[in-house]
């Protein structure tokens, strides 16, 4: 059991490293439009009787207000 905790903790972390490596050169319009996403999904997920519909609906919606919110 602590075998497969050990992988699991190893790749989880390894994913979180390349996925903030790959935001490095992204300028901040396309932070904020991928924040929010993820944003919008999760807070979607989080709500009462939250569905998979719901979540795949509020991962567009929260990236557009992103998008617009990241403009200068």
């Amino acid at each position: 059991m602590k075998t497969i905790r050990r992988v699991t903790f190893s790749a989880l972390a390894a994913a979180v490293l390349f996925g903030l490596g790959a935001c490095a050169d992204m300028v901040a319009q396309d932070k904020a439009t991928s924040i929010d996403a993820g944003a919008g999904a999760l807070g979607v997920e989080t709500l009462p009787d939250g569905s998979s519909v719901g979540t795949v609906g509020g991962a567009p919606v929260g990236g557009v207000i992103g998008h617009d919110v990241g403009k200068k």
